[in-house]
C-alpha cells in the first residue's frame, strides 16, 4: 500500500489506490475521497488526456483518441478487440496496473455502445483476476439497500489496512 501523509494533526494514515468500477461512479469516488483513499477512475484519466502538453484536438475525450491510445491499449486488449475497446483500455488499463483494492458496483440500467459493453466486461474480469481485494455491489434501489451499500463500503475500505495472510480478499453483497 502507498503511503500518504496527512496533514491535519501530523497524523500518518494509510491510504489505499481504489480502482471504482463504474469509472464514471461520482457515488463511489465522493466516499472513496471521504474515507480516506485515492478513487482511480476515468475522470483523472481524461483529466491527464487533456492537460498533457502537446496533443492536439483533444477537446472531449475519450471521444477523441489518438493512434497511439489504440496501441497502448493492446497491453490489456487483443489485436482482434476493436480499437474503440483498446482506446478505452489506454485510459482504464493503467488504472487497473496501479489499484491496490477495487469496488464494483452493478448498475441496473448501464448502457452504452457495444464497445462500452465488452470494455466493461475485460474491466470486471481484470478486477476478478488481479491479486487485489475486491467488494461486489449492486446499486441500491432503496433507503434501506442505501444505507447497506455505504456500511458495505466504509467496512471494506476500513477493513483494508488489515491484511489476511490469504491474499486475495472477495465480498459480496447484495
Amino acid at each position: 500500500m502507498s503511503i500518504y501523509l496527512k496533514y491535519s494533526i501530523g497524523m500518518c494514515e494509510i491510504m489505499a489506490k481504489i480502482f471504482i468500477y463504474p469509472t464514471t461512479s461520482l457515488i463511489l469516488s465522493d466516499m472513496v475521497t471521504r474515507l480516506g483513499h485515492t478513487p482511480l477512475g476515468s475522470a483523472l484519466s481524461v483529466r491527464d488526456k487533456v492537460q498533457q502538453g502537446g496533443i492536439k484536438g483533444i477537446d472531449s475525450p475519450p471521444l477523441n483518441m489518438t493512434p497511439d491510445d489504440a496501441k497502448r491499449g493492446l497491453k490489456w486488449a487483443a489485436v482482434e478487440v476493436p480499437p474503440g475497446v483498446r482506446g478505452r483500455m489506454a485510459l482504464i488499463g493503467p488504472l487497473l496496473a496501479e489499484a491496490e483494492a477495487a469496488i464494483i458496483m452493478h448498475e441496473p440500467l448501464a448502457f452504452g455502445c457495444m464497445g462500452c459493453s465488452r470494455t466493461n466486461e475485460l474491466t470486471t474480469f481484470l478486477l476478478k483476476n488481479a491479486d487485489i481485494p475486491f467488494l461486489e455491489l449492486n446499486y441500491p434501489q432503496a433507503d434501506e439497500e442505501g444505507f447497506a451499500f455505504v456500511m458495505a463500503i466504509k467496512e471494506f475500505l476500513t477493513g483494508l489496512e488489515q491484511k489476511t495472510d490469504e491474499g486475495k480478499s472477495e465480498v459480496h453483497h447484495e
